[in-house]
């Protein structure tokens, strides 16, 4: 697949000593008592080297920390069954933000971390402040294996891999036909393709004639289609060249604000249900909404609340023309005892034949350029979409995106900070008053 994307990597700052928040500073005291097991050791499971470890020639633990859904719960199993003196327990997180404080909580205390860390891409760049704490993962056997703009975001100024990447999120629009239907309008994909068109105006346009029929509301929250729109601003936040933040004087953030309120609030397409929380999952049981943006993952997400019901379908275009939400690397932090076989279980799990596995599995959609080009990725079909050639979407989804937003050491604060000014707007607060709070918190940021 061909890349246009401009992103090359966040620098690598001089490492500094973390800050502990008080929640760490707790975690301190607990952590200690630990501090002879690897960096799994949060479950109480001792994996030092010894007798039974790696230097003993015995069984090793590693811990595997992730979130939401990578897909992972069939492979490990068959990782173990082909690598059966490894052992591995997976540590789920419910949310990207949860994993991130407890990464960042157990990186500052020196201990507690798994064997194998995931990192999200908005905190990617906040991590690689670090990169000298974790293993560097560059080797003959990985190279040339992922997309050119994966692989540069996970390396340091210095040329070392700090992470490989998972999926990408290559994003669509997820639509509930038989609600299109019941409404009157067209409901097989090509037609609600063309129908949404791929401008934000033309699909906030089809909501209009959506919501003209139908009292069932056209989106989930303006949070969320934000994120999409945001995601196409090539620096949205900070200065590629220095990392100053420019978040609150760039015209086009503001305008993005603008355009989607009035889309969601002002013209009442928003369904104001926060993703991730209880009210938008149990949404997906009670016709809480009738489209939402896309990427490749948000459709085993979409499958799992929206079991039993029948509807949704995915539409082959997005607004904007192209634009990328998610995806995922998999790190080794030097806290870690043994990180060869968690350097070994990394590279396995990032292989294009288990991405081709996570994707058939939640839709994480491959970054591994062999595996973009597998008959089992393009041939593969959701049932339960209507049978929707997800693998040949997205295939055709990802080459559309030509922009990589540009992600600083802030950029996570930042879009956390505007997804609550988003979120009171739902809840009541007037645009400009929430506009002016997000101003003052990313001011604070320094």
């Amino acid at each position: 697949m061909t890349s246009r994307f401009s992103r090359t990597g966040a620098p690598r700052r001089r490492p500094r000593q973390l800050v502990l928040s008080t929640v760490a500073v707790s975690a301190v005291s607990l952590l200690a008592l630990s501090a002879c097991s690897s960096g799994g050791g949060t479950d109480g499971t001792s994996t030092a080297a010894g007798g039974t470890g790696a230097a003993g020639g015995g069984p090793v633990t590693l811990t595997l920390a992730t979130f939401n859904q990578f897909g992972y719960e069939d492979l490990i199993p068959e990782f173990e069954k082909t690598h059966p003196n490894i052992k591995v327990k997976h540590k789920k997180a419910a949310t990207s933000n949860e994993a991130r404080d407890n990464f960042f909580t157990r990186l500052s205390a020196g201990s507690g971390m798994a064997d194998v860390e995931a990192v999200e891409v908005d905190w990617l760049p906040e991590m690689l402040q670090y990169s000298d704490k974790f293993t560097d993962l560059n080797s003959p056997d990985v190279q040339g294996r992922w997309l050119d703009w994966k692989a540069k975001a996970a390396t340091d100024s210095d040329g070392h891999l700090i992470g490989y990447g998972t999926d990408s999120g290559p994003e669509a629009i997820c639509y509930r036909g038989d609600l299109f239907k019941k409404a009157g309008l067209p409901s097989d994909r090509e037609s609600v393709a063309k129908l949404f068109g791929n401008t934000w105006e033309s699909y906030f346009e089809a909501g209009k004639q959506f919501k003209a029929k139908s009292k069932v509301p056209f989106f989930d929250s303006i949070g969320a289609t934000y994120q999409g729109m945001v995601n196409q601003i090539p620096a949205a936040y900070e200065n590629p060249s220095d990392d100053s933040i420019t978040a609150t004087d760039n015209a086009q953030v503001k305008k993005v604000y603008d355009q989607v309120i009035q889309a969601g609030i002002t013209d009442g397409l928003s369904a104001k249900l926060q993703q991730w929380g209880d009210d938008w999952t149990a949404s997906f049981q009670k016709d809480g909404f009738a489209t939402m943006l896309c990427p490749g993952w948000m459709v085993g997400v979409i499958e799992g609340n929206a079991k039993g019901v029948k509807g949704w379908d995915v539409a082959n275009t997005f607004p904007g023309g192209g634009g990328n939400w998610g995806g995922s690397y998999l790190t080794v932090p030097k806290q870690s005892q043994h990180p060869k076989e968690a350097r070994e279980l990394a590279a396995w799990l990032t292989a294009p034949e288990q991405q081709v596995k996570a994707f058939q599995k939640v839709g994480a959609f491959p970054s591994q350029k062999a595996a973009l080009e597998s008959q089992d990725l393009l041939s593969f079909k959701v049932a339960s979409f209507n049978n929707a050639p997800t693998g040949q979407i997205f295939a055709d989804r990802a080459k559309a995106v030509t922009v990589s937003p540009y992600k600083g050491a802030h950029y996570f604060a930042i879009n956390d900070a505007m997804q609550q000014a988003l979120t009171r707007v739902e809840q009541g607060t007037s645009p400009q008053e929430s506009w002016d709070k997000w101003v003052s918190d990313v001011k604070a940021l320094g």
